[in-house]
C-alpha cells in the first residue's frame, strides 16, 4: 500500500454473537467503543472484513454485489436472526484484491454467493450504521498457519485502493467453555498474562522481523493454548500485523463477556 495514502487497520474483538446488538449488558464496553470508533477514522471508501468465522482452502472474498446475512451462531432469540446489514458488496474491489493476492503468489478464489457472517454485521451495525460503504470479507486458510496469514498481511500491501479500512475481525481471549463457566480467579491471571504479551508484541518499537517472529511462535506465549484452544480468532491480527508492517496503539483494553480483550489500530 502506498504509504500517502488513508488506508487504516483495526484489529478488534467482535463480542459473543448477536449479543452487542441484543443490548448484554457485559457488552457496554465493546458497544462504547465501536460507536466511537469511526471519529478517530478516516471515513473509508470500502471496508475489507478479515474474518475469524470464515475457513477455506485458499483465502476466498466476498464477492456478491449485494450480500445476504449469513446468521452464522444458533441458540438465541428470534429477533437474533432479524438483524440486517444492508450495506452493498464490492465486486471490483474483491477482484482487485483476488490478482493483488494472485500476483503475489498466493492463490485465492471469489465467492458470489456468500453472506456476510456476524464478524463483519456486529461490529459494522455499531461502527456504521447507515449501511452506506461498500464492504467485503476475505477468509482465513484452513491449516491455520501464523506464517501463512501474515504472509497474505504482506501481500495485502500491493493494493491500489487509497481510502480502505482493513478490520481484522476476532478476539484475543477466546476460550468458549472459560467464557460461560469461569471461575475469574483462574481467568484472570492467565488472561493478562497473554493480553499483555499481545499488547507489547504489537506496540513495542521493535524490528518487524522481530514481531513477525513472535506472532508465529505465539502459542509460547503465557497460557496462549488457554487463551486461545484453536487459534482462529486470532489469526486476523496476524493479517492486520502482517499489512501494517510496523508498531500498532492500543485502542482498547477492557473486559467483553467480563474477561479482558484488546483492540489495536495501525
Amino acid at each position: 500500500m502506498k504509504p500517502e495514502n488513508q488506508t487504516r487497520i483495526v484489529y478488534f474483538s467482535h463480542g459473543g454473537g448477536p449479543l452487542p446488538i441484543l443490548g448484554d449488558p457485559s457488552h457496554q464496553a465493546m458497544i462504547d467503543f465501536m460507536t466511537e470508533l469511526p471519529g478517530r477514522l478516516p471515513r473509508p471508501d470500502a471496508i475489507l472484513v478479515v474474518s475469524a468465522h470464515w475457513e477455506e482452502k485458499v483465502p476466498t472474498l466476498l464477492g456478491a454485489a449485494r450480500p445476504p446475512m449469513f446468521y452464522d451462531y444458533y441458540g438465541f432469540p428470534p429477533q437474533a436472526y432479524q438483524i440486517n446489514y444492508p450495506a452493498s458488496g464490492h465486486p471490483a474491489l474483491a477482484a482487485q484484491i483476488s490478482k493483488t493476492l494472485e500476483d503475489a503468489g498466493i492463490r485465492a478464489h471469489i465467492d458470489n454467493q456468500r453472506g456476510f457472517d456476524h464478524g463483519l454485521f456486529i461490529p459494522l451495525n455499531l461502527m456504521y450504521p447507515k449501511a452506506d460503504i461498500p464492504a467485503l470479507q476475505l477468509s482465513l486458510q484452513q491449516g491455520l498457519s501464523p506464517q501463512a496469514h501474515i504472509t497474505l498481511g504482506h501481500a495485502l500491501r500491493g493494493l491500489e485502493e487509497e481510502n480502505l479500512l482493513v478490520i481484522g475481525s476476532g478476539f484475543s481471549f477466546h476460550n468458549m467453555s472459560a467464557f460461560f463457566h469461569h471461575d475469574p480467579a483462574m481467568i484472570t491471571p492467565r488472561n493478562n498474562a497473554f493480553q499483555d504479551w499481545l499488547i507489547d508484541t504489537i506496540t513495542a518499537e521493535i524490528d518487524p522481523s522481530e514481531r513477525e517472529t513472535r506472532l508465529t511462535d505465539w502459542e509460547s506465549a503465557p497460557y496462549a493454548r488457554y487463551v486461545h484452544p484453536r487459534e482462529e480468532h486470532l489469526l486476523p491480527l496476524h493479517v492486520c500485523a502482517g499489512l501494517a508492517g510496523r508498531a500498532g496503539q492500543v485502542i482498547f483494553d477492557d473486559k467483553i463477556l467480563g474477561v479482558r480483550c484488546a483492540a489495536f489500530l495501525w
